[in-house]
């Protein structure tokens, strides 16, 4: 988040109403009547900026992911980003704590997961079935709770349905979990490879008996 803070045009205007003032009361007919117009200005353009300073704006200048170069896969982190802004502009409407933390780490790992997507394309197609699937039901889910626990009404119905709904999450959450998780298969299996690879290597050359098995008494 960046502040940028946005000058009042207040202390401007007030600035042009001095002068105007001072021309028609005072006849600029010397330097010194000059110099008193600038000096009046000055001062009123001082005061009023001390008590109008403006205001402070926030905007999200959160670094938006790079273009892969594949149309698909870029289209498809752009869903991500519109979902996850969706979540959040839901998220901030819902007044439980706790569940609104619940959201939070939801965001969290669906962020990470179009951030494994833009980095690593290959997972496209599993990220596409997320996207197509979960994504949508989720939006809707929190959409739904927006609405119930926006209704003013207590009810046994709208607070059995609250707690589903909150249920609902903590298994959302998990899944978003386990599916981020599956993104690294490949990677994870890689690495087990190599690390079988050098064992092996190890072991022919008669060192991981020796030199490296430092458990062997």
């Amino acid at each position: 988040m960046i502040e940028i803070k946005k000058k009042s045009v207040i202390p401007v205007y007030g600035l042009m109403v001095v002068w105007v003032l001072y021309c028609i009361f005072i006849p600029l007919g010397n330097v010194w009547s000059f110099i008193g117009l600038v000096c009046a200005g000055l001062v009123s353009y001082c005061l009023l900026a001390l008590f109008f300073p403006g205001e402070v704006i926030t905007i999200d200048a959160t670094e938006k992911p790079k273009s892969t170069g594949d149309a698909k896969v870029d289209a498809l982190v752009a869903d991500g980003e519109k979902a996850v802004a969706e979540m959040r502009g839901l998220r901030d409407k819902i007044p439980d704590e706790a569940v609104r933390n619940k959201i939070d780490e939801i965001i969290s790992v669906t962020d990470n997961i179009f951030k494994k997507l833009n980095i690593e394309p290959g997972v496209y197609t599993q990220v596409k079935r997320f996207s197509d699937f979960f994504l949508p039901t989720t939006v809707k889910l929190l959409g739904s709770y927006d609405r119930f626990s926006q209704s003013g009404i207590e009810g046994e119905n709208i607070t059995a349905t609250l707690e589903r709904i909150n249920t609902a999450l903590d298994t959302t959450l998990d899944s978003y979990k386990k599916f981020y998780d599956s993104l690294f298969e490949n990677q994870a299996l890689d690495i087990e490879t190599d690390i079988s690879v050098f064992d092996t290597m190890l072991k022919k050359e008669g060192l991981l008996d020796s030199d490296f098995n430092t458990t062997k008494k």
